[in-house]
């Protein structure tokens, strides 16, 4: 019996050390996708429009030309004006997001002040790519 309870405590002790070890996996994920984030979203501020699309995710590449990207982004964020704040709304991390391949993303949501928009709420996605490093997979602005 004794034998049998302490299999049973090993076991328990690799479940929580196994989960812990993930949620920390997850965590670390998350800092490393915020700071691919805040990196990427400088060069949009700086309207640095095609090197935000080179330094884009491949799946987002995919998705839009840089030409388009430049286009797109110019008539958006132009007329906000400067960036006056940026601050972090919420950050979850996500295996599946809807229209896109499973993999590993952080979906990160800051509220945003322009000179000409005061409140705004800026999402961008970050997903581990192919590569292994974090990058942009997804931008929207409301």
């Amino acid at each position: 019996m004794k034998t049998k309870t302490t299999i049973i405590l090993c076991i328990a002790v690799a479940c929580s050390m196994l989960c812990g070890s993930l949620v920390m996996a997850d965590q670390k994920g998350e800092e490393l996708a915020a700071k691919a984030a805040l990196k990427w979203l400088a060069l949009v501020d700086e309207g640095k429009y095609s090197e935000s699309w080179e330094e884009a995710a491949q799946l987002f590449k995919g998705a839009v030309t840089r030409e388009q990207w430049g286009a797109s982004l110019s008539s958006v964020r132009k007329p906000l004006g400067k960036l006056v704040s940026r601050t972090l709304k919420a950050k979850t991390y996500a295996t599946s997001l809807p229209g896109a391949p499973d993999g590993e993303y952080v979906v990160i949501q800051y509220t945003t002040s322009f000179e000409n928009k005061k409140a705004a709420v800026e999402t961008v996605t970050p997903m581990l790519d192919k590569d292994g490093k974090w990058r942009v997979s997804g931008y929207y602005i409301k």
